[in-house]
């Protein structure tokens, strides 16, 4: 069993910033892949960024390139998303997820488990 939580959300107004956190415990090992997704009210679960297990690998949606950065810190079990640039239309809740494998993938039937999401809205 994997617990993540994830922190760092709140209020932004257009063209500010927020990094987002999601810690990972009950895993010994770090060699899984992860990933962010986000709802918006009305909408399905979407892609946003995933990184592989040692981190030199990501792929993010087009919306977030040359936006958004994931990131990951071993040592602290520990996966950021540094979002900048941010738009209303980024307004939702972010959830990160852990995988079983090494891997990076964007696909939301890839990932075990979840946290509970950190809410972003962005004011116009």
């Amino acid at each position: 069993q994997v617990q993540l939580v994830e922190s760092g959300g709140g209020l932004v107004q257009a063209g500010g910033s927020l990094r987002l956190s999601c810690a990972a415990s009950g895993r010994t090992s770090s060699n899984y892949g992860l990933g962010w997704f986000r709802q918006a009210p009305g909408k399905e679960r979407e892609f946003v960024a995933t990184i592989n297990w040692n981190g030199g690998g990501t792929l993010y949606t087009d919306s977030a390139k040359g936006r958004f950065t994931i990131s990951r810190d071993n040592a602290k079990n520990t996966v950021y998303l540094q979002m900048n640039s941010l738009k209303p239309e980024d307004t939702a809740v972010y959830y990160c997820g852990v995988r079983g494998t090494w891997a990076a993938s964007s696909r939301l039937s890839a990932y075990d488990y979840w946290g509970q999401g950190t809410q972003v809205t962005v004011s116009s």
